[in-house]
C-alpha cells in the first residue's frame, strides 16, 4: 500500500508539473501575441506614414494580415514584388532597428510604382530597408536568412506571359526554390492573392483576369518543400464571382482574396 501511495504522489506531482509548464507556455505565447499586436498597432498608428497609405488600411485589413503573418520585432523579412512599398513600410516599423526588410522588385514592378517608390525611401526614412531591383532569375537571397516572406497580390504575376513582351516570362518553381533556401527552418511565407475559378490554368488566369486558383499556389509551395500552415478569410468577398478582371470597376478593391500561410 505504501508503494502505491508514493507512486500516486509521484504521478500527481508529475501531472502538476506538466500542468504548470503548460500554463507557463500559454502565458509566454499570450505575451508574445500581445507584443506582436502592439507592434502592429504602433506601426499602423505612426504619424509618419503617408496619407495615401492610411487611407488603404481599412480595405486592405492590414492589421489582420500582419497579425496572421506573425511578424515581430527583430525579424528579417522580404516583401516580394513590393511595388510602392505599402507593406514594406509597415514591416520596417514592426521589425524595428534590430530587424531588416528586403523590398524586392523587378524592373517592371519598379517602373509601375516609380511615383510611390521615390518619396517612400527619400532621405533614408526607412533605414532598415534594403531595396533590390533585379530580374527574378538574377535574384540572390542569403540561405537561412529570412524569418518571413510576403507575396501581396503579386504571386500570380509569376505566370504572366504577355504577348507584347512587356514582362519577362518567369519560372515560379525557380523563385520558390530560392525563397525556400532563404527562409529559416520554421520560417513563414504569406501569400495573398485574387481568387480565380477552381481549375483555371494559371497562365490563362493571369492573362485574362489577373487572378490565380488558390489550389495552384498550394501545389507550388508544397512542391517547393513548404508546409501549408493556415488560412485567413479576412479578405474574402463572396459576392465576387471570380469571372471579372480585377481592374473592372465593379470588383476593383473588393475582389475575393485568399491569404495562405506556409512554413518551412
Amino acid at each position: 500500500m505504501e508503494t502505491i501511495v508514493k507512486t500516486g504522489h509521484r504521478i500527481s506531482a508529475l501531472a502538476f508539473g506538466l500542468l504548470a509548464a503548460c500554463i507557463a507556455g500559454t502565458d509566454v505565447a499570450a505575451a508574445k501575441d500581445a507584443a506582436n499586436t502592439a507592434a502592429v498597432d504602433s506601426a499602423l498608428q505612426s504619424k509618419d506614414r503617408p496619407k495615401d497609405d492610411l487611407a488603404q488600411d481599412g480595405s486592405r485589413h492590414a492589421r489582420e494580415v500582419l497579425q496572421f503573418s506573425g511578424v515581430a520585432s527583430g525579424m528579417r523579412v522580404a516583401d516580394m514584388f513590393s511595388a510602392g512599398g505599402y507593406y514594406t513600410e509597415l514591416l520596417s516599423r514592426i521589425v524595428g532597428p534590430k530587424g531588416s526588410v528586403i523590398a524586392y522588385n523587378n524592373a517592371e514592378y519598379e517602373s509601375f510604382a516609380k511615383k510611390e517608390i521615390g518619396p517612400r525611401y527619400a532621405g533614408n526614412r526607412l533605414p532598415n530597408v534594403k531595396q533590390i531591383t533585379k530580374p527574378v532569375d538574377a535574384l540572390e537571397l542569403e540561405p537561412n536568412s529570412l524569418d518571413l516572406v510576403m507575396f501581396i497580390k503579386s504571386y500570380h504575376d509569376l505566370y504572366w506571359h504577355p504577348a507584347a513582351g512587356s514582362w519577362a516570362p518567369t519560372d515560379p518553381a525557380k523563385l520558390l526554390a530560392k525563397v525556400h533556401a532563404a527562409v529559416k527552418p520554421g520560417g513563414t511565407v504569406i501569400v495573398e492573392d485574387h481568387v480565380a475559378p477552381a481549375g483555371t490554368d494559371p497562365v490563362a488566369g493571369i492573362d485574362k483576369l489577373h487572378r490565380i486558383d488558390p489550389a495552384v499556389v498550394k501545389r507550388d509551395f508544397e512542391r517547393a518543400g513548404f508546409k501549408f500552415d493556415g488560412e485567413s478569410k479576412v479578405l474574402a468577398h463572396p459576392e465576387d464571382d471570380h469571372t471579372k478582371i480585377v481592374f473592372d470597376d465593379s470588383v476593383k478593391g473588393k475582389t475575393d482574396q485568399f491569404i495562405y500561410r506556409f512554413r518551412r
